[in-house]
């Protein structure tokens, strides 16, 4: 059976580092939803026009942001109990 341990104050992340992974989203979503930046044909890239290769550099730099902020936010396992299995079974 698997024990939820609750989330202790020390496990908090402070404000600074949940305001910068909210920021890097809001960076993230921003980029493609806010139309007028990349609403271009020019500059194209090859045959491409700028709305294309703008969406096609968008996805993995969001898959980046998102990994920093995966990494930000992550917490360290809770060490396990002192006595071990082998205590509750005897």
């Amino acid at each position: 059976m698997v024990r939820h341990t609750p989330v202790t104050k020390s496990k908090t992340k402070r404000p600074a580092v949940k305001i910068t992974v909210a920021l890097m989203l809001a960076v993230a979503i921003a980029g493609a939803l806010w139309v007028p930046i990349y609403a271009h044909t020019l500059p194209k890239l090859g045959d491409f026009p700028f709305f294309y290769w703008y969406q096609l550099i968008l996805v993995p730099v969001t898959a980046i942001l998102c990994w920093i902020c995966y990494l930000l936010l992550r917490t360290k396992p809770a060490a396990p109990p002192a006595h071990g299995r082998e205590g509750a079974r005897r």
